[in-house]
């Protein structure tokens, strides 16, 4: 078939009822696709555990610098301080006082005393997070817990911190989400 006063390879272009159904449907295919990868590349985009230590040696280093900016950059998630999911985290040591928190989804610790955090499981982390930072500066503690990530989802998943002394009277930490 020929359109009227169109050269014959114009008409061959002209896609027909098939042809637009096939690609529709690789259309669709493509899109569902795309969303699948950028569903697990958003799952892939956490912290990891040495980035997780680079990032708690570097908070340090701020602490001993200035104290008090660098607690500030913490609780505002800057200068690198909060990277993904990775962010610091500091308490007092004399009376386990949160002083810094990087998640948005847990500014509320921030006065709380450390020794009274539980997990969604009961288990009472808190008191291992500030018994991590109570140990001679250098030393690094693990702890392992559920909490909330950073972001709209609030439900806890599993997560473990790395803590150590960060001054005199200050302990700091950063987790990642596993």
């Amino acid at each position: 078939m020929q359109l009227h006063g169109s050269p014959p390879q114009l008409a061959a272009r002209v896609p027909t009822r098939s042809n637009m159904l096939r690609m529709f449907m690789i259309a669709a295919a493509s899109a569902a696709v795309l969303t699948l990868s950028s569903a697990a590349f958003a799952q892939e985009t956490g912290g990891t555990a040495d980035e997780a230590k680079a990032m708690l040696v570097k908070a340090v280093a701020a602490v001993k610098a200035d104290k008090t900016k660098a607690l500030e950059m913490f609780n505002n998630g800057e200068g690198g301080f909060r990277d993904r999911d990775l962010y610091v985290f500091c308490s007092t040591l004399s009376d386990g006082k949160i002083v810094a928190v990087g998640n948005p989804n847990a500014k509320q610790l921030l006065g709380r005393d450390d020794r009274t955090l539980k997990d969604s499981t009961g288990k009472p982390f808190g008191e291992e997070l500030l018994a991590g930072m109570e140990k001679p500066e250098g030393q690094f503690t693990m702890v392992s817990y559920m909490f909330p990530r950073p972001g709209a989802d609030k439900t806890p998943v599993p997560k473990v911190s790395l803590v150590t002394r960060a001054g005199e009277d200050i302990g700091c930490g950063v987790g990642y989400y596993k």
